[in-house]
């Protein structure tokens, strides 16, 4: 196992600028769309909805595919191809004059947002089985930095040019690329060597492939229903802190902001000791045990004080991703860590996708005028009865060993 701490920087840098990336075009990108297409803000929603829709099939698509490509030819190419490509995106989303070649970016985005597959890969190589679950979540919390950042970051050089923040994330992935190149060791050798094959890199075949490891199956099923369960919070927030508590955009902005810093801290301080404590499985059970009544009392609740405080202690649950991927690694060959990072990958965007239509849906139904009982918080009580599904079928399924 490789033991320098630089290779880990780095791909942490990576996966907290994919955040970065994520969240930084929320505040400028509506009036991107309406600088570019002339429209109101209503067809420039519409037009939002669009591109984060391609965006999250892209990755659904491609992380499979990358995963497995880095099985084949390694990390350290895919990851360091990946980041300059996402940089040349930004420039061209920085100078795209027409809604088209911004649909194109955010096509483009998708694909190289899926290098958190070959990102989580490339830890499990360098990280013996019983530590991956911390380093995991090591990597949850980048995400969560990056959740954080990119807006602020977003909002300010927003200030200064709506091309501004693109300009910015594309300096940062050029000098990450450039910093990867200079210090990343290759970490696939011709014994993990993997032949590619294109039936196994789509997200279909790869599911199959992984599902018919022992014990996966379930696992992958919990993965999806926790995703889904859990994409209500970027889904809902705003329009639930806006109809339960009569928020505005700042106040949205500060309790976002302060989910983003707990889950951030929750993942970097929290996931390993729990791990090591109980192991990836009851750390799993007791992570789902947290969403299941932290999701409960957000619907429930009707104190805007009482929500803030409670924000934070849905960080314990956050053990529950990162334990999950080890189980799902520690099932998988050395040979197939990067299509195992893929599947989940794959399996996280259906959520991105699905998650959305269900949980707005659900929320419309809930404060309609003629709703037969008004109530904001429904989509967290859905969640919170996913997350109960979630912990039966984790409990009722067979306990993984490595297989690596």
């Amino acid at each position: 196992m490789i033991s320098s701490r630089l290779p880990l920087a780095f791909i942490f840098a990576t996966v907290t600028l994919d955040a970065i990336g994520i969240g930084l075009i929320f505040p400028v990108m509506p009036d991107l769309i309406r600088e570019v297409t002339g429209n109101d803000i209503a067809d420039a929603a519409l037009w939002g909805g669009l591109l984060s829709t391609s965006f999250a099939v892209m990755q659904f698509l491609f992380g499979p595919i990358l995963g497995s490509l880095s099985d084949r030819f390694g990390r350290r190419p895919v990851l360091l191809v990946s980041l300059v490509v996402m940089a040349l995106d930004y420039a061209i989303m920085a100078l795209a004059q027409t809604i088209w070649l911004l649909f194109i970016a955010r096509v483009i985005a998708g694909i190289t947002a899926a290098t958190h597959s070959t990102a989580n890969a490339y830890v499990a190589d360098i990280t013996p089985p019983e530590k991956r679950g911390a380093r995991f979540g090591l990597l949850g919390a980048g995400f969560g930095v990056g959740f954080v950042l990119g807006p602020m970051i977003g909002g300010l050089l927003a200030g200064i040019d709506t091309r501004a923040p693109f300009w910015f994330a594309g300096g940062l992935a050029l000098l990450n690329a450039l910093f990867g190149a200079l210090i990343l060791p290759e970490t696939v050798t011709d014994a993990t060597r993997r032949p590619f094959s294109l039936a196994r890199a789509n997200p279909l075949g790869a599911l199959k492939a992984m599902a018919h490891l022992p014990g996966v199956r379930l696992t992958l099923a919990c993965f999806l229903i926790m995703s889904i369960a859990m994409n209500v919070y970027p889904s809902i927030w705003a329009y639930y802190g806006q109809a339960r508590f009569g928020w505005d955009s700042g106040m949205i902005g500060l309790s976002l902001g302060i989910y983003g810093v707990s889950y951030a801290l929750g993942q970097a301080l929290l996931v390993g000791p729990m791990i090591r404590l109980w192991g990836e499985h009851r750390a799993a059970h007791y992570g789902m045990w947290v969403d299941v009544i932290t999701l409960a009392a957000i619907g429930l609740v009707t104190s805007p004080v009482a929500i803030l405080i409670l924000t934070p202690i849905t960080a314990l649950g956050g053990a529950v991703t990162p334990a999950l991927q080890a189980l799902a690694s520690r099932a998988a060959p050395a040979d197939a860590q990067g299509e195992v990072q893929g599947v989940l990958a794959s399996l996280n965007a259906i959520a991105m996708i699905v998650a959305p239509l269900i949980m707005t849906s659900t929320f419309q139904h809930f404060t309609k005028p003629e709703a037969p009982v008004y109530a904001p918080g429904a989509p967290f009580l859905l969640a919170s009865v996913l997350m109960i599904a979630c912990l039966a079928l984790h409990v009722l399924g067979p306990r993984i060993r490595s297989s690596s």
